[in-house]
């Protein structure tokens, strides 16, 4: 779109709302390549041209007139966004209503503002038990046993105490990952000590700090990189492949601290889960998300269809290829299907995209594959463990591009 002749006063409307949204959809978990795109449009709607550059700890804006009259520019230093599906559901529908004519400029910086400082649309009642709830379904997914299952969802809800403490002291925020995992590791062996002896240790660890287990960051970080944004996709996987290290060595550290205590667990495999089990774990999985991405009521039912049709194209893919193509397989699917959404709501992608990413991701593999490289001992069964992670990484990551080809999007978003 051409850009159009606007006056001083109105030119500085224009780029305050700009940076006001940059930073905002920044807030709320956009991926960097997404959000330039979607400022630039917004930009171009609204008759200035623009340039942007956005980092996860950074976002750089420089706006200018048609003929060079205004100039604006400003770096701004934030803190790396958390998803919040509900906000950038209302951000997007509100700049929608701009473009369309339907709210001043005014109105819609007024807008802005109170959506920033909405609550969850879901309170600590609710998310608190959809930690447990994400927990024990991803161990029912790594065929745990029923006992295993309970153990990680409780577990899982004193992972988000830690969080709750960790929002409200900078200290405990510096250190929630290898904290929650080492008393996670000194729990879990009392429990196997003490309690129910035979349990698998390693995985109840595991699937209880399941949702700081970086596998979202990491590929959102590699879709970066293959979209050319080298900044931006080497700092964010950079920062998860760190954040996965002081998972492991919190967890490393109190299991060991906790075989010292409680005397070493013998793990004794129980009998496994039947194979509906795992169709009910990916919607218990999809239903906590909800809560913990803050997703809006009128979406949760295309959330649970975009799980459940990666969960099933990446299942039926397997069958005629190796794990990793299957993954490309559920990629591409969800893709289409994310795409096919923001045609028919005029939403955007991201909000059904993220619950089936979140099934697909191998983050709990590359956790298993950093433990077998450092151990030398795997808690579950798993061939060719690092070959395995780096295939599916790649294959979600192509998939995801196939699909925008085949299907292409409505919006950046």
């Amino acid at each position: 779109m051409q850009s159009k002749n606007v006056d001083k006063s109105e030119f500085i409307q224009i780029r305050k709302f700009i940076v006001k949204l940059g930073k905002m959809l920044h807030k709320y978990g956009t991926p960097t390549f997404r959000l330039e795109a979607y400022l630039l449009e917004v930009a171009q709607y609204l008759g200035v041209r623009a340039s942007f550059i956005a980092t996860p700890t950074s976002l750089t804006v420089v706006i200018w007139s048609d003929k060079h009259e205004d100039e604006y520019n400003t770096a701004a230093r934030l803190m790396p966004g958390e998803l919040d599906l509900h906000a950038l559901s209302l951000t997007d529908e509100l700049a929608s209503s701009l473009l369309e004519g339907k709210l001043t400029l005014a109105e819609a910086d007024k807008r802005l503002d109170e959506i920033d400082v909405l609550p969850s649309p879901y309170n600590n009642f609710i998310t608190g038990p959809a930690f447990g709830l994400a927990t024990g379904a991803f161990a029912m997914m790594m065929g745990a046993s029923w006992s295993e299952i309970l153990w990680s969802a409780a577990l899982g809800v004193l992972a988000f105490v830690w969080t709750l403490w960790a929002q409200r002291s900078k200290r405990v925020s510096l250190m929630l990952e290898p904290a929650t995992a080492f008393i996670a590791g000194i729990l879990a062996s009392a429990i196997g000590g003490c309690l129910d002896p035979g349990i698998n240790i390693p995985l109840i660890v595991l699937s209880s700090v399941i949702v700081f287990v970086p596998g979202l960051a990491l590929t959102i970080g590699l879709a970066e990189l293959s979209n050319r944004n080298m900044v931006s996709g080497t700092a964010r996987t950079m920062d998860a492949v760190m954040q996965l290290f002081k998972l492991y060595f919190g967890a490393f550290l109190g299991i060991t601290a906790g075989f010292t205590l409680f005397g070493e667990n013998v793990y004794k495999p129980a009998q496994s889960l039947p194979y509906w089990a795992t169709w009910l774990a990916v919607f218990l999985l999809t239903m906590s998300l909800v809560a913990m991405f803050r997703t809006r009521l009128k979406h949760i039912p295309w959330a649970i269809a975009a799980a459940f049709i990666a969960y099933g194209a990446t299942t039926w893919g397997a069958m005629y290829m190796d794990n990793g193509l299957g993954a490309f397989v559920g990629a591409f699917a969800l893709g289409v299907f994310a795409n096919l959404y923001t045609r028919i709501a005029n939403q955007p992608s991201a909000i059904v995209a993220m619950h089936g990413l979140i099934v697909l991701v191998p983050g709990s593999k590359s956790y298993i594959g950093l433990n077998s490289f450092i151990s030398g001992q795997d808690f579950v069964r798993a061939d060719n463990i690092g070959q395995e992670v780096f295939f599916i990484f790649m294959s979600l990551v192509a998939g995801l591009i196939f699909a925008n080809v085949v299907m292409p999007t409505k919006k950046a978003l």
